[in-house]
């Protein structure tokens, strides 16, 4: 199951299910710099981090292309004699295109649970991670302590539970444990609406509560988003939740919410009722004052364009 492009499956699974916490290979095995090419060296199963082919990739070939890669990436042995990324994806990515046959790597033990957790943290020190690429890395790197046992300075706890989990993941990037919850939720969004967060077109936080909506009635919801090209605030998102939780979010329910306007959406121009009402018939409703100004605005445009063009021909 795919979501937004990232691959959602359980990244323990992505192992083959051969689970190891240390007894198979130690993290504090020894360490080994060589050049291994790149058709030895396997993507990291889950990585939630995309390889984008963005004018910072392209600065990143033509360095590779220039002075090779040099930064070694960081990479594992696999039991056939192969090599699986941990660290470095992007400049694997380069040097392919650059068309180098091989890169520096940084070879290191790592059983299956500490590579998600050492490739986790090796790649959010990115200067831009996407709040998607974010979410799904927490949620691997939470799944991956819970199953560790709490052993992040690789040594072993005998407890763990699903906050101290979450404080653990928050602590390495300097969080708490309630912000870490709330990244994880985002991967419970459907595509289109976590490439709406990605592009800062949503909200964090509204995106965290919309989060609980089902993929069915997101799916409306972008719908609706797409048509009304307005997305919600955090109260509405506070709302659908609510409504969604109590099963009484309908699709008509979804289109009106999202069909309303919001003060921040639209500039508002307000002038005072003394001023205005010799000109406005009485017994109107709001609405229907607010249509009569507007008619009266495009009456009198109109009959000063007609001005101009006699005006022109004079």
């Amino acid at each position: 199951m795919e979501k937004n492009g990232i691959d959602t499956i359980d990244p323990i699974e992505a192992f083959g299910g051969q689970l190891s916490a240390g007894n198979d290979r130690n993290c504090a095995g020894r360490l080994l710099l060589r050049d291994i090419p790149l058709e030895s060296i396997s993507d990291f199963p889950g990585c939630p981090f995309k390889v984008r082919m963005d004018e910072e990739m392209e600065n990143l070939v033509e360095s590779v292309q220039e002075h090779g890669v040099l930064s070694p990436v960081l990479v594992r042995p696999l039991e056939d004699g192969s090599y699986q990324m941990v660290s470095g994806h992007r400049r694997k990515r380069a040097s392919e295109i650059a068309g180098v046959e091989t890169v520096p790597c940084i070879v290191r033990e790592l059983n299956d649970l500490e590579a998600i957790i050492v490739m986790v943290d090796s790649n959010l020190q990115r200067e831009r991670v996407l709040p998607s690429e974010r979410a799904f890395a927490y949620k691997m790197k939470q799944e991956a302590i819970k199953r560790q046992g709490l052993r992040t300075d690789l040594t072993s706890c005998p407890v763990v539970t699903k906050f101290n989990s979450a404080y653990e993941v928050g602590k390495a990037q300097g969080t708490c444990a309630r912000q870490v919850f709330r990244y994880i939720r985002l991967t419970n969004l459907i595509p289109p609406l976590l490439d709406l967060v990605d592009e800062e077109k949503i909200a964090f936080r509204p995106a965290v509560e919309l989060s609980w909506l089902s993929d069915k009635e997101q799916a409306v919801l972008a719908e609706a988003i797409a048509y009304n090209e307005a997305t919600p605030s955090l109260a509405q998102a506070v709302k659908l939740k609510k409504l969604s939780q109590s099963g009484t979010l309908s699709e008509s329910v979804i289109w009106s919410v999202m069909s309303e306007e919001k003060p921040n959406q639209r500039e508002k121009y307000t002038f005072q009722a003394d001023r205005l009402r010799q000109y406005i018939p009485a017994g109107l409703s709001p609405q229907q004052r607010e249509n009569y100004v507007v008619k009266a605005l495009a009456y009198y445009k109109r009959a000063r364009e007609r001005q101009r063009l006699k005006d022109g021909r004079k």
